[in-house]
């Protein structure tokens, strides 16, 4: 049996920009061993994993390392598979997630995020870990319950831009992932995100960072719509809106590769 792949830069108005994630249509689950070493082996920031179900389709996501719970650029890259490769009819796609049902709306071009919004509490900024990241911050943010990452608040776009962590010292220094973020110059924030705990040392476009990100900014701004842009070497623009207490993310995917896994799983 041959299993359909396509890789897509999600966050994307072109290739090699974006963030790259490996998407596999299935018509069962594999064990989770077998998932977690086709992703290992697909060594992308995340391989997004679908099996279509009463209600759209199941959704799992992992990264070279680990499954995680929650992940933006991987569903915006199922959702552009199944619209423009799979033939999914409608502007509309549910999917069933750990976190909660996700949809999938698209115009045009034009593909928006519905997710769920992550609260945040004031926190302590941790002098390690700004060491390992290269700049102190002037205020850290977290989830209350269970965090998996931090948020450390800089002054200055540049201060973000000019960041070159430590990843060695950084995963010593934090259990957590690290969002980097600031004002920015020519759009309403910036961000960057450090994720050596669960084998990405930098992620160029972070949806799941942005559920946090956006009830920051849109708090501290006074607005509820807001241009993102994380300016990691590849980057990627998003368009946010924080609305009846989601987040919704609008962006752009393309297609890089189509192919098959021909190996017996």
């Amino acid at each position: 049996m041959e299993l359909p792949i396509y890789q897509v830069d999600a966050f994307a108005t072109k290739v090699f920009s974006g963030n790259p994630a490996a998407v596999m249509p299935l018509q069962h689950w594999f064990d989770d061993t077998t998932l977690q070493a086709i992703a290992e082996e697909n060594n992308v920031s995340e391989t997004a994993f679908l099996v279509a179900c009463d209600r759209g389709y199941e959704l799992r996501w992992f990264t070279p390392t680990v499954e995680v719970n929650l992940c933006g650029h991987a569903t915006l890259a199922a959702a552009h598979t199944l619209f423009e490769h799979l033939g999914h009819g409608g502007d509309i796609v549910y999917f069933q997630t750990r976190s909660g049902e996700l949809g999938v709306s698209r115009s045009g071009d034009l593909l928006t995020l519905d997710f769920p919004v992550t609260p945040l509490v004031p926190g302590e900024v941790d002098l390690a870990v700004c060491d390992a990241l290269g700049a102190i911050a002037s205020e850290a943010v977290l989830p209350p319950d269970d965090p998996h990452s931090v948020v450390y608040v800089y002054e200055f776009e540049q201060d973000v831009a000019t960041l070159q962590p430590d990843f060695a010292a950084l995963l010593s220094a934090s259990k957590y992932s690290v969002i980097a973020t600031a004002p920015g110059d020519d759009c309403d924030f910036v961000s960057r995100f450090f994720g050596p705990q669960v084998g990405i040392n930098e992620d160029p476009v972070t949806g799941s960072a942005h559920c946090a990100l956006v009830p920051y900014w849109s708090k501290r701004l006074g607005q509820h719509t807001l241009q993102a842009r994380q300016i990691s070497a590849r980057g990627g623009e998003l368009a946010c809106e924080l609305r009846d207490g989601r987040v919704f993310m609008t962006g752009r995917a393309v297609t890089f590769m189509r192919g098959a896994v021909v190996a017996e799983l």
